[in-house]
């Protein structure tokens, strides 16, 4: 009999679902669903929200899709896995039914309360305890419904995040873990325990925080009914469960000091692990517990985020044309314009705050559009490497905080399918690039394996993890995108002074 493990990844894209083998450790079935991106509603500006129960009906879709491919026998499958979208908000009435869509991780609303609670808890309390600014975060999130929706505060039985409302739809059982507490910042890292003064500050009642799990451990089993709509086994286990990014981390075995991943989707991030808690004092790069913390043993991410990264490549390819040209031939477009796009900078901050901006909203900007020589090309080219200088702005935020930055791991996937977008980031960042055949899905299946017991450990799980292929950057082109830098950073600080 197989031994099968099931990962989740609940994005605000798509829920994608990955059925893993653990004797091979290889994928054997996986499906995204829809087909085409799930909405955001925006019903002002500022606001992102989407329903839980749609992320529910498309894990009914993605588990019956992948266990009907691969064939699953009863008895097969031995643990669940979920990664989700960092700092959502879900909240639920004493019956599990939902209060309100939930607050998703780029609604920027709660903007000003966290900038208050920064003041007024004490900028030295919030970095050295919390190790971030409250921000834009959940608990932030979570005040703005208090101050708004007192008639929904009201009804409060639990507080979760997206991955936590998915466990509780297969399980019946609402539970957090501390590494989804931290992301909300309501974790203090010196008590190592839910922060009072941050529930206090809030009026946040504490009987609203679910039971606290290890992300890797038995958190509940499948019920009855949700095995009737999903498809899997009643009595299956949910093992893990972490947000996204310490997930994507994972997934790529980044796990020990010095270890980066990268992701490069609808946003994009850089995560590196460490084992001190390192803060930057201006909060623009975040700090949370990672998915192998262990008081004994402590492990923490420190997580960079960019709004605007693949959302202005699909942006430029809808204006391009949309269905009517593929990435391959943008990127070969994008090859023909040259390094540095003729002097064409693009500043791709046009979804949302941006917590490496300081939570503000610069927009994204097309500067030094020339009519006679500039085509489409340059703008192809200009938008990747916008995106990429994005990311070296908050790569060298975290050199300053001390982090060793040489190898970079990332999933062969998104943006890193562009040879323009994966030179001009490791000779822009002067890293070596590792890409691998993995996912947040199979990441996620693969942390089920471990607190389900079905791995005897991290390295066990993963056996069957390849590394595809290796970049190596070459100093002769350290100067020619130094200058890109250089330029893109340049026109990013008259941005702001014009907005200040």
């Amino acid at each position: 009999m197989r031994k099968l493990l099931l990962g989740l990844d609940i994005g605000s894209s798509s829920v994608k679902a990955s059925l893993l083998n653990a004797d091979t450790g290889r994928a054997i079935a996986a499906k995204a669903f829809p087909e085409e991106e799930m909405p955001i509603d925006a019903p002002k500006d500022g606001f992102a929200e989407q329903d839980p129960e749609m992320w529910w009906k498309y894990v009914q879709q993605a588990s019956h899709h992948v266990l009907s491919q691969a064939s699953v026998k009863k008895g097969e499958l031995k643990g669940i896995g979920i990664a989700y979208q960092m700092h959502g908000l879900v909240l639920v009435d004493k019956n599990h039914r939902v209060l309100r869509s939930s607050i998703i991780w780029c609604d920027s609303r709660a903007v000003p309360i966290g900038d208050q609670a920064f003041k007024s808890l004490g900028e030295a309390y919030c970095l050295e305890n919390l190790l971030n600014s409250p921000g834009n975060f959940t608990a932030s999130k979570l005040r703005w419904v208090i101050e708004n929706q007192p008639e929904i505060a009201g009804q409060i039985h639990k507080m979760m995040l997206p991955g936590d409302f998915i466990a509780m739809k297969l399980t019946g059982e609402i539970k957090t873990s501390e590494t989804g507490l931290s992301e909300g910042i309501f974790w203090d890292f010196k008590t190592n325990g839910l922060s009072q003064k941050v529930l206090d500050h809030y009026q946040i009642n504490p009987d609203w925080i679910p039971e606290i799990v290890p992300s890797y451990s038995v958190q509940g089993t499948v019920t009855s009914q949700a095995s009737k709509s999903t498809g899997i086994e009643a009595g299956v286990p949910v093992a893990y469960r972490a947000g996204d990014q310490p997930n994507n981390a994972f997934s790529l075995q980044v796990l020990k000091p010095g270890e980066l991943a990268t992701t490069a989707g609808t946003s994009g991030t850089v995560y590196g692990v460490c084992e001190e808690p390192l803060f930057d004092p201006l909060s623009r790069v975040n700090t949370f517990v990672h998915v192998n913390h262990q008081e004994q043993k402590p492990s923490y991410g420190v997580l960079l985020c960019v709004n605007g990264t693949g959302i202005l490549n699909s942006w430029t390819r809808r204006l391009m044309g949309g269905n009517r040209i593929g990435y391959d031939e943008m990127n070969n477009l994008a090859s023909s314009a040259g390094i540095g796009s003729q002097g064409l900078t693009f500043i791709p901050f046009g979804n949302g705050a941006e917590r490496i901006m300081q939570n503000r909203h610069v927009g994204a900007h097309l500067i030094g559009l020339d009519l006679l020589k500039h085509s489409k090309n340059h703008v192809l080219r200009a938008a990747q490497e916008g995106i990429v200088s994005a990311l070296t702005f908050g790569f060298r935020i975290m050199q300053d905080m001390g982090m060793t930055l040489t190898t970079v791991k990332a999933g062969k996937a998104n943006m890193f399918l562009s040879p323009i977008f994966r030179k001009t980031f490791i000779h822009m960042n002067r890293v070596n690039l590792e890409l691998y055949n993995t996912d947040g899905a199979q990441g996620a299946a693969r942390g089920a394996g471990i607190g389900a017991g079905v791995f005897n450990g991290e390295s066990e799980a993963f056996q069957g993890l390849e590394l595809l292929e290796t970049f190596e950057p070459n100093e002769n082109f350290f100067e020619p995108y130094e200058e890109v830098y250089s330029r893109w950073k340049n026109q990013l600080e008259q941005i702001q002074k014009m907005n200040l």
